[in-house]
C-alpha cells in the first residue's frame, strides 16, 4: 500500500473552492495526473456514482473507473476506483473552511499486488503530483 497527503490554504470560501474542484469542465487545469475522460466528463455527482478517467500515474497511461464513495457537498468528495494491473486507487477531497479561506486537503492511497513492488516510486510521484494540483487549482480559485 502506498499513501501519500497534500495540503493547502485557499484564499477563497469553500463554495468557491468546491465549485471549481467539482467542475470538470476545467479539471484538466489543475488536476496533474489527469488525461481525459473517455465517455465524457461526469456532468454531476452523487454518492454510488460512477464514472472513467484516463490518467497519468508515474508517467504510464492508466484507466481508472471511479466510484463515488462519499460526497457531502461543500467538504468532502471521496472516490475509489479500480486501475490497470489490479492497482486500486482511492482519491479524497476534503474542504474546511479557515476564516476568509479554506484548508484543502487531499488523501491518496494505492493498493494492489502490483504497488508493493514500486510502493516508494508511487509515492514520491503521487506526492509531487498532489502538491502540483493543489498549486493550480489555487491558481484556478484565487
Amino acid at each position: 500500500m502506498a499513501e501519500v497527503t497534500a495540503e493547502a490554504r485557499i484564499e477563497a470560501p469553500a463554495e468557491k473552492v468546491w465549485a471549481k474542484l467539482t467542475d470538470f469542465s476545467v479539471y484538466g487545469e489543475w488536476s496533474t495526473t489527469h488525461t481525459g475522460f473517455p465517455k465524457g466528463a461526469p456532468t454531476s455527482l452523487e454518492q454510488g456514482g460512477t464514472f472513467e478517467e484516463n490518467m497519468k500515474l508515474m508517467g504510464f497511461p492508466a484507466e481508472v473507473t471511479w466510484t463515488v464513495d462519499e460526497l457531502d457537498p461543500g467538504r468532502t468528495l471521496s472516490i475509489r476506483g479500480k486501475g490497470p494491473m489490479g492497482v486500486n486507487v482511492g482519491t479524497r477531497y476534503s474542504l474546511t473552511p479557515d476564516g476568509d479561506g479554506t484548508k484543502v486537503r487531499i488523501d491518496g492511497e494505492f493498493t494492489g499486488a502490483a504497488v508493493t513492488l514500486m510502493a516508494g516510486k508511487l509515492k514520491d510521484s503521487a506526492s509531487a503530483a498532489l502538491d502540483e494540483s493543489l498549486r493550480k487549482l489555487t491558481a484556478l480559485v484565487v
